[in-house]
Parts: C-alpha cells; sequence; structure tokens
C-alpha cells in the first residue's frame, strides 16, 4: 500500500506539474524527473540542446531486471545526434545502486546497448525493462552490473519514439546515443552520478556493434568523457558478410530490420519504389514487430522476393541516390575497425583504453569469419585487444555466458587495472 501511495502521489505531482512543463523550452533541464511516459516517447519535433542535454526523466522500477540490489531507476528522453549530424531526441534508461561505491573515485557507468529487440515502438529497452512488453534478454546483463556496484546508463538507441522507426546498425547514430545517454545520466535532478566517474562500453550483437561505434567516437565526440574499456560481444562487423548469410536464412528478421532501418536513415536512398505487395507488407511487418515476431514472420526469406525488379543484395547495393552515393556506400560506412589507432596515431577514430571481443564457438548467426575480422582489425591496428571465441555456446546464450567476463573486465578498468591484449 505505501508503495502504491508513492505512485499516487507521483502521478498526481507528474500532473499538477505538467503544464510547467510544457511550456518550458526543449533544451531546458528538467527540474524534477516528473515527465509521463507520454512525454518519454512523444514525437521530437524541434529538438534544441547540446548532444546528451537532459529532457525529461521519470522514476520508474525496474521488473524485467532479475534478483537487483538496492537502486533507483528513471527512463529518460535525451538530446543525441544522428548520423547526419541532426539533433533528435533519444530514449534510455538510467539505474545507480543505492549502496555506496567503495573502490575509490566516483561511481563509474556502463554505457550499454541492447542486443536487437526489434523496429516496432513497443520494443524499446527502457519500456520492456520497465514491464510494459516482454520479449527481451538482457536484464540478467543489467543485474550483473548493478550487483558490481555500476551505474548503468541503457540507451534504447534512435527511432523509439512517436512518429519514428529504429535505424537499425547505423554506427555513427548508435554510438553517439550510447556517449550521449552517459552525457544525460549525470544531469538527473536528484541523481548521484558525477562528472569524473568513469566509463565503460558494453553491448552484444547489435549492441556489440554500438559498443565498438561508441569507443571509435568517444574522442572526437565526447572528449570529455573518461572512457576506460569497451567490450563488444557477437559483432556484425562487416554487414555485407552479414547480409550475405542472413539472406534466405532461418534468422533473415535481422536483414529485414537492417534494410529498414538503413531506410530510416537514408529515405532519399531509392527504396519505397523499389517493393512490390510482399515487399510493402514486409516493411509493415518489421516495423510493428519485435524479435521473435519478426524472425517468425521472415523465416527462411529472401530480399530477392520483395522488389518489383527481384533485385539481389549486390544489385540493391549498386542503386544510387540522388548525389551519387550508392547503397553500398551507405553499408560500407557501417563497417567497423576502419581507420581506427591508438591515442595519438592521428588516425580517424583513435582508441586510448582496452577493448574486450569475444564470440561464442557455436555462432550461427554472425558470420564467424566478420567476428574474427573485426578482432583482427583492431589487433592490426595497435588497439590493446583481448579476444575470448571459446564460449561454448550460440549466438544468443554467448551473451549470458560471457557477462561475468564483461563485468569483471570493466570493473578492473574502473579501478585502475592494467591489461594485456592477446592479439
Amino acid at each position: 500500500m505505501r508503495y502504491r501511495s508513492m505512485l499516487t502521489a507521483l502521478s498526481l505531482g507528474a500532473a499538477l506539474a505538467a503544464p510547467m512543463i510544457a511550456s518550458q523550452p526543449a533544451s531546458a533541464a528538467p527540474f524534477a524527473c516528473l515527465s509521463s511516459d507520454n512525454d518519454i516517447y512523444a514525437a521530437d519535433g524541434n529538438v534544441q540542446g547540446d548532444p546528451g542535454d537532459l529532457l525529461g526523466c521519470r522514476q520508474v522500477q525496474l521488473p524485467g531486471v532479475s534478483n537487483p540490489p538496492g537502486y533507483k531507476a528513471w527512463k529518460i528522453r535525451y538530446v543525441s545526434t544522428d548520423a547526419k549530424g541532426a539533433k533528435v531526441a533519444v530514449t534510455g534508461t538510467v539505474a545507480v545502486p543505492t549502496d555506496a561505491w567503495s573502490q575509490g573515485g566516483s561511481r563509474p557507468t556502463v554505457a550499454f546497448n541492447p542486443g536487437t529487440l526489434g523496429s516496432g515502438p513497443q520494443c524499446a529497452f527502457s519500456k520492456q525493462l520497465t514491464g510494459q512488453y516482454q520479449d527481451m534478454y538482457e536484464g540478467d546483463n543489467i543485474a550483473t552490473f548493478l550487483k558490481a556496484g555500476d551505474a548503468v546508463a541503457a540507451t534504447d538507441g534512435l527511432g523509439y519514439i512517436a512518429g519514428k522507426v529504429h535505424p537499425y546498425v547505423n554506427g555513427a547514430d548508435a554510438g553517439h546515443a550510447l556517449l550521449d545517454v552517459v552525457r544525460a545520466s549525470r544531469q538527473i535532478p536528484g541523481g548521484s552520478l558525477k562528472d569524473d566517474g568513469k566509463v565503460g562500453i558494453s553491448g552484444y550483437s547489435e549492441g556489440g556493434a554500438a559498443s565498438l561505434w561508441g569507443a571509435q567516437l568517444a574522442k572526437s565526440y565526447a572528449p570529455e568523457l573518461n572512457v576506460v574499456g569497451a567490450a563488444a560481444g557477437g559483432v556484425p562487423g562487416d554487414l555485407r558478410v552479414t547480409a550475405k548469410a542472413l539472406n534466405g536464412s532461418l534468422f533473415a528478421g535481422f536483414l529485414a530490420d537492417a534494410l529498414v532501418g538503413l531506410n530510416a536513415q537514408y529515405p532519399e536512398m531509392p527504396f519505397d519504389e523499389l517493393m512490390n505487395d510482399q515487399g510493402r507488407q514486409a516493411v509493415k511487418t518489421a516495423e510493428s514487430n519485435c524479435l521473435m515476431g519478426t524472425l517468425a514472420s521472415f523465416l527462411g526469406a529472401k530480399v530477392e522476393n520483395f522488389t518489383t525488379g527481384k533485385l539481389s543484395l549486390d544489385q540493391l547495393y549498386a542503386l544510387k541516390g540522388p548525389d551519387g552515393t550508392t547503397w553500398g556506400d551507405i553499408v560500407d560506412r557501417q563497417k567497423l575497425g576502419v581507420g581506427i589507432g591508438p591515442a595519438g596515431s592521428g588516425a580517424k577514430y583513435e582508441i586510448g583504453f582496452p577493448v574486450f571481443q569475444y564470440r561464442g564457438a557455436l555462432e550461427e548467426i554472425i558470420p564467424q569469419e566478420t567476428e574474427n575480422d573485426t578482432r583482427a582489425a583492431y589487433c592490426k591496428a595497435g588497439i590493446n585487444t583481448t579476444w575470448n571465441a571459446g564460449y561454448a555456446a550460440e549466438h544468443l546464450s554467448t551473451d549470458w555466458n560471457a557477462a561475468q567476463d564483461v563485468t569483471k573486465f570493466l570493473n578492473d578498468r574502473f579501478t585502475g587495472k592494467a591489461v594485456q591484449g592477446n592479439c
């Protein structure tokens, strides 16, 4: 009853404060976490402010996290930047243990990007963590970080707000959203996270690609963040290699999400006009389903069946947009391990902290060759890289099998322990 009374009081407070919050400029930080769920996921309109500015917050419980220690948690809405440099509103979740951090310095934060959840608006990680819909598998990972004493700033990624579609596996906007959620986590009214807290980056599968993009963009995009390590598993480092393996497979739903996501970020490119009736229905299906529904709907599907010209992946890659850019150019921009180097190297993407990459020995969704090649690219570039391909598990369960190793790797970095990679 006490908990219900608290919720009622918060709801009344939010209702009374709503007119005041609505009258604030889009870039004004909230004075209290009184945003409604509708506020958090509202259409973005004219987004103002700097990347990482907090636009709204709402204190929540996380029934999607199993057996966590004591914590406080918030849904948040914040400013980020898409792959074209436009300001966008993004949503996420911040969770902070209530026990004091005892390892010296300020409490660290894990910037977390979940694995593939789907393109539908109900699939947002922040909604699933709060029990609004359950088709995700990352709650135990959040609990593992919290039990280690780490704060977690988990982005939903772009596109889980009204009128938008998630731009699945788009590297730059994924990396931006992951870094900006840490910035926003430090602005929560009544929150305890400090600007000097160390940051670790983590994710698996789609989240693994986002994690490495966050690592690659950290110095140039968020140089004030003290990022000390990144962990990335099941990484689809080369989308061409990954798409070829997924097309016509049991897991073609991931490819459907990727195609819809690329179109969401690059609507000027040829897409809608290519579709036949089956293709138009496929887009609607992908945009309305979450993980399991998408996989079931596209079981064995081939992209050749969705266009009027029966276009293959290679033929799609060759198609040009209005400025001469091809779909292949855009896909190649997402490749990880290109233009990287250690701190002081002058590379486009300098990475001055250790990286942990991993995959399952029984990996069956992401081609092992692209995971191995991403690791090799990091090693060749001189990045301090630790690699583990020995988890006796397939794709999904490797995420859980590696959770303790990921947590230890990042917490060793938080406490200043050195690591020598195994390149």
